[in-house]
């Protein structure tokens, strides 16, 4: 049988697939821009005839039509990989939930660790000639969520980037139980953000300086990574790699400025290798069907044992707070998850494995809450019950538009002098005065 003909034997509507949801279910709706939309809104019909549907996913771009009625927590429960708003959300209403993780194990625990899915239900790209669908931009874990499931559900989009790979960046239409041609709708955005401030900028320069010809990059999301990647596309920097991640705007801008050949990576040449992307069309269209791009599982992007080989190798990523120990908390504030561990600690480590890596932690000195409270984000010790993503020994360096400092091999005492230097000026004797209740400041330091 051809694959033509076998597309036509599994091909149904989103209705009738999802008839093979049962309450109680483990159920994966795919992964950020990927996340299912026929799928989703035929199980929402459902609704009344389910209760604890367990569904996961993570990085929403919209609100999932099965979580539109009030009482959908009764029904269904969203299991998230990485917080977003929405999924913020959903927390409030006791529909949601976090699902702490290293994202470089992330395959593993579908392979090992979790209950199986009975059901996956993903987005991917028409079938190609050879009978496989891509997973566009969301290579990710999607194979091994698939491997372990019970059935497995693709919603074709046209829209879809074909994002090209070296391995487990599509599946097989042998691997398909059923087939869902859905409405096409353009695929999810994730904005670049406004303007850079001021601050962004000036932390975007100390980092900047500090990158060599030929090093690769890695850049979270947020406004200084992007801001640094703006800087970095106006440069003379040269002859730069990617080995990311999360494939942003930032990149494109960069590449599209010549900066990127992949010329002096040592793995991977003239590739730019990403476990998932989102951003605007810009961006999808960028990567759809280019060559120079690498779509690969993130258990092989994020591996510290990769990254380290890779020289010179700089990641730069955002955080929520640090304390006076060199703590970082990239995901939460006290009890409240923002978004979630990711792969920050796994390239941390990654770069400090590689010949003349860096990581740069980056934040501004202080925010300003909503009731106009301003605060510093260097904090003498994390809001109680913070999540640690980075451990004070794997914190290498800090940034704020104040300077930058680096922790490794310093001793308690050293550490907070280094990081209220770095502090916001209106802090720091308030931060002195906390350092020395908790012992490690000393007097000669005044």
């Amino acid at each position: 049988m051809g694959f033509e003909e076998e597309y036509r034997q599994k091909l149904v509507t989103a209705d009738e697939a999802v008839k093979v949801i049962k309450s109680g279910d483990w159920v994966d709706y795919g992964w950020c821009n990927g996340t299912v939309d026929a799928l989703d809104r035929a199980l929402a019909k459902r609704t009344d005839e389910l209760t604890d549907v367990k569904l996961r996913g993570g990085i929403l771009m919209k609100m999932p039509a099965v979580f539109e009625r009030e009482d959908a927590g009764e029904h269904f429960c969203w299991n998230s990989w990485h917080m977003g708003g929405i999924e913020r959300k959903l927390i409030q209403r006791g529909c949601s939930f976090y699902s702490p993780i290293r994202y470089s194990e992330l395959p593993r625990y579908y392979r090992e660790h979790i209950q199986p899915d009975d059901v996956v239900m993903i987005v991917t790209t028409p079938m190609d000639e050879h009978g496989f669908f891509n997973f566009g931009p969301n290579a990710s874990h999607l194979m091994a969520a698939i491997e372990g499931a019970k059935t497995v559900i693709v919603e074709v989009n046209k829209n879809m980037p074909r994002c090209l790979g070296g391995f487990e960046s599509e599946v097989h239409i042998s691997k398909v139980d059923y087939i869902v041609e859905g409405d096409n709708p353009a695929i999810g955005e994730l904005p670049a953000g406004g303007p850079a401030t001021e601050i962004d900028k000036k932390v975007a320069e100390l980092i900047v300086n500090e990158i060599p010809n030929g090093a690769c990059l890695q850049l979270g999301i947020g406004g200084m990574p992007n801001a640094v990647g703006a800087l970095i596309a106006e440069s003379d920097l040269k002859d730069l790699g990617v080995h990311t991640e999360m494939y942003v705007d930032a990149f494109v801008d960069i590449a599209k400025a010549g900066k990127i050949t992949g010329a002096k990576k040592n793995i991977d040449r003239f590739r730019q290798t990403y476990a998932f992307g989102a951003g605007t069309k810009k961006m999808y269209d960028y990567l759809n069907d280019n060559p120079e791009l690498m779509s690969a599982p993130v258990d092989y992007t994020n591996d510290v044992r990769v990254i380290g080989q890779i020289d010179n190798f700089i990641s730069i990523n955002n955080a929520v707070d640090v304390d006076l120990f060199g703590q970082v908390s990239a995901e939460s504030s006290g009890i409240r998850q923002i978004s979630g561990a990711g792969g920050q600690m796994d390239f941390v480590m990654g770069a400090y494995l590689s010949n003349g890596g860096k990581s740069f932690i980056c934040l501004s000195s202080t925010f300003t809450d909503k009731t106009g409270k301003t605060t510093s984000r260097i904090r003498p010790t994390l809001i109680e019950g913070s999540a640690v993503t980075d451990t004070r020994p794997t914190t290498e360096y800090i940034v704020t538009e104040y300077g930058m400092v680096n922790l490794k091999g310093l001793s308690a005492w050293e550490r907070a002098e280094k990081l209220i230097s770095i502090a916001h000026p209106d802090f720091r004797d308030e931060l002195i005065k906390e350092a020395e209740k908790m012992h490690i400041w000393r007097r000669t330091n005044k």
